[in-house]
């Protein structure tokens, strides 16, 4: 694998990373919902148990966050010491 189709690789894995965090964050505004449902309903089960699945997927969310954060940084970092931009101005 050349150095630009790594570059296209890291690419398409930052654009699964967003996909993944909105995904997330979707899952825990689902969660919400149904939080905000159930005050007027009362059930117990969902009192006692959708709090913890909030916190566990808020903590997955920060986790996904930070490692995209990382993985952006690593990225950039592989593209400026290999002189993509050079090397992609040349392919195009």
């Amino acid at each position: 694998m050349d150095k630009l189709e790594k570059l296209e690789m890291m690419d398409k894995i930052l654009r699964e990373f967003e996909d993944l965090r909105n995904s997330q964050t979707s899952v825990l505004k689902k969660i919400s919902k149904i939080e905000a449902d159930n005050i007027n309903l009362g059930v117990g089960l969902l009192e006692k148990k959708l709090p913890d699945m909030w916190q566990n997927v808020d903590s997955n969310l920060g986790l996904v966050t930070s490692l995209e954060e990382e993985f952006q940084a690593y990225r950039d970092k592989f593209y400026a010491d290999n002189n993509l931009k050079a090397l992609q101005e040349n392919a195009g």
